[in-house]
């Protein structure tokens, strides 16, 4: 029997391509969106069943999983893509964005997990990929609340795993770097507009939009290709693997995050970012 995997946000960039990946490689696919009206060619593939998902309505995440185990009878895979980024200094982002950014990229996450435990629990097994970022393991400037969004999820996937285990069901995490590659940044710049200017900032603003400018530009120019990838072999590697960080362009800082002291990570991480703010300090 043909695996079934429901991803979420499925519309654009990651989670498109993966429904494209997945239904290649034999699966049953279960493509979710807020909108499907953009389903665009997923809507004629084969072993491809588009439905609304809304990560912040809770009835159309309880609708698509039932529509999706009525329709191929089972679910094996979970993967919570959906998401977006929220960017700006933090004292020009209201409150209200902060929840909503919260609201979509984690509890949003959180409500799907919840409404496929039962189904999980039920057969002992299935496994949970959340997409998470390098953000999620590394604090940028100008991306303070979109971190701790991710910070936040990769906290509660790694507690939640423990859990889970005993119950042969897996949680894993994607950690992508190149986002840029993808929509992904088009929300990000939609979601961030209209955010109040602070003329302080300005001098720090210029300087750190160069340094992103930098980092763009050494996107890993396959970062679809490598996150997809890396969400097939997170579903099907049958390893107990938490992490899986497949863009060459965010490895230093990982590696200066997670095998050096935290004297060493300062230093690097001042070496990247520090400039744009001593530049201001002047």
């Amino acid at each position: 029997m043909n695996k079934t995997i429901l991803i979420t946000g499925t519309s654009t960039g990651f989670g498109a391509s993966a429904v494209h990946y997945f239904a290649q490689k034999g699966w049953n696919v279960i493509a979710t969106m807020r909108d499907i009206t953009k389903a665009g060619d997923l809507q004629n593939m084969d072993r491809v069943f588009v439905t609304k998902l809304d990560v912040q309505d809770k009835s159309s995440i309880e609708t698509a999983i039932t529509g999706g185990i009525e329709r191929f009878g089972n679910i094996d895979v979970v993967v919570n893509n959906a998401g977006y980024g929220l960017f700006g200094i933090f004292e020009s982002i209201s409150p209200e964005g902060i929840q909503d950014q919260f609201a979509v990229n984690v509890f949003g996450a959180m409500d799907v997990v919840r409404a496929i435990l039962p189904h999980f629990r039920a057969k002992n097994n299935g496994t949970i990929i959340n997409i998470s970022s390098g953000a999620g393991a590394i604090g940028f400037p100008m991306a303070s609340v979109y971190s701790a969004s991710k910070f936040a999820l990769e906290g509660w996937s790694e507690g939640l795993r423990y859990e889970l285990a005993s119950l042969g069901i897996k949680v894993k995490i994607v950690e992508p770097g190149g986002a840029t590659k993808t929509a992904f940044i088009e929300r990000m710049g939609g979601e961030s507009a209209g955010l109040q200017a602070i003329e302080n900032y300005i001098p720090f603003l210029e300087q750190i939009g160069k340094v992103y400018g930098g980092m763009a530009t050494a996107a890993d120019a396959d970062a679809v290709e490598k996150v997809v990838t890396a969400i097939y072999d997170a579903a099907t590697d049958n390893t107990d693997t938490l992490r899986y960080a497949p863009t060459n362009d965010i490895q230093a800082l990982l590696k200066a995050r997670r095998t050096t002291s935290e004297e060493a990570y300062q230093q690097f991480t001042s070496g990247v970012f520090a400039p744009a703010a001593e530049s201001v300090s002047h």
